[in-house]
């Protein structure tokens, strides 16, 4: 086996046991039905944030009378009981070794008590850190300003636990969901977006970057449109390690096609492209459409190291509903980490 190989499995291996087991919930909420609202709050009065198909699945924060809340791609979101089955998992929690957690997600809640019945006293960033008191199942007492406060161990990391010899600490990465707002990008065959699921990647890659010690920034942080300029002139800026544009494929006429692809548009970027296409299939075994050049705007413009990665095709039926699953998000996230990993130890 060549080092190169032997290196690169040992990486995908660590990598598929930090990335999945900080991810994993209890409890998972499956839509049953297409089209389902997500909501601001439990109730049909509250303002729609975006829509959920049929087979997706979310990790479940918690049940409240007819609603349900949802981890929608980084955020709260609340959905009719009627559309969900949930599925219920059995976990058992191992002892934490250090004295504080982060936070994973976006709008943890505190809570006045160890449960879900308890009320919820404030919400905080993911990333933020806080001090344990103690534990109790599944429940850990932290504190907060002058008192101390409850937090799901499902929705923290051990500190300790983050691997710090895949290269990530202290490096910047810029991660663009392509498409937004009144553009949005491809459409699938069941009239989904392709800006949807660009924004679910980067969400999903955003909080993995993030656990394992990167600065991450995101061209969008929600659905809007932002131009191919602003978002290269962002990523110059910040002065990134790596700029990440996330598409994903769609030919009407061609419906069985399927496949991942990554662009570069300077020759120096090619082993970087090479190395996240190869994560990327080796993790999703998709069929490989290889790197090429692109000469795309949103490379051209970049002047820090970039690839544009186009990661399936929502024209294809079958593909799309993969897409639209957390687990296989997850896997093509697992490839892309693999990738970059192995090019920021070279």
């Amino acid at each position: 086996m060549k080092l190169t190989t032997l290196i690169s499995t040992i990486l995908f291996t660590l990598l598929s046991i930090f990335v999945f087991e900080q991810s994993v919930n209890a409890d998972t909420a499956i839509v049953d039905g297409d089209g389902v609202h997500v909501r601001s709050g439990p109730g049909s009065e509250y303002d729609s944030i975006g829509n959920v198909n049929n087979g997706q699945s979310y990790p479940l924060l918690q049940q409240q009378t007819d609603w349900v809340e949802i981890d929608y791609n980084g955020e709260s979101g609340w959905v009719s009981q009627e559309y969900i089955n949930i599925e219920r998992v059995e976990q058992e929690y191992a002892e934490i070794d250090s004295e504080s957690v982060d936070t994973v997600y976006n709008n943890t809640h505190l809570r006045s008590g160890p449960s879900v019945n308890d009320a919820i006293i404030a919400y905080v960033d993911q990333g933020t850190t806080l001090a344990i008191v103690r534990s109790e199942e599944e429940w850990l007492e932290v504190e907060y300003e002058e008192s101390t406060a409850f937090v799901h161990r499902d929705f923290v990391t051990d500190t300790t636990k983050i691997p710090n010899n895949l290269g990530f600490k202290n490096k910047t990465i810029v991660i663009d969901a392509g498409h937004g707002g009144r553009d949005v990008g491809a459409i699938g065959t069941s009239n989904t977006y392709e800006k949807d699921f660009t924004f679910l990647t980067a969400q999903e890659l955003a909080s993995e970057l993030t656990y394992l010690g990167a600065d991450v920034h995101m061209t969008r942080s929600h659905d809007e449109f932002i131009s191919l300029n602003s978002r290269a002139s962002y990523a110059n800026f910040v002065d990134t390690d790596a700029f990440i544009s996330i598409h994903y494929n769609s030919v009407a006429d061609l419906p069985s096609v399927t496949g991942i692809e990554t662009f570069y548009y300077n020759d120096q970027m090619k082993p970087l492209a090479e190395s996240v296409q190869q994560g990327m299939i080796r993790s999703s075994e998709d069929e490989d459409r290889g790197t090429s050049f692109g000469d795309f705007q949103i490379l051209r413009l970049s002047l820090q190291p970039s690839l544009l990665l186009e990661l399936g095709f929502i024209s294809n039926e079958e593909q799309e509903a993969l897409l639209s699953t957390t687990g296989y998000q997850k896997q093509l996230v697992s490839g892309i980490l693999e990738g970059l990993s192995t090019h920021f130890n070279q």
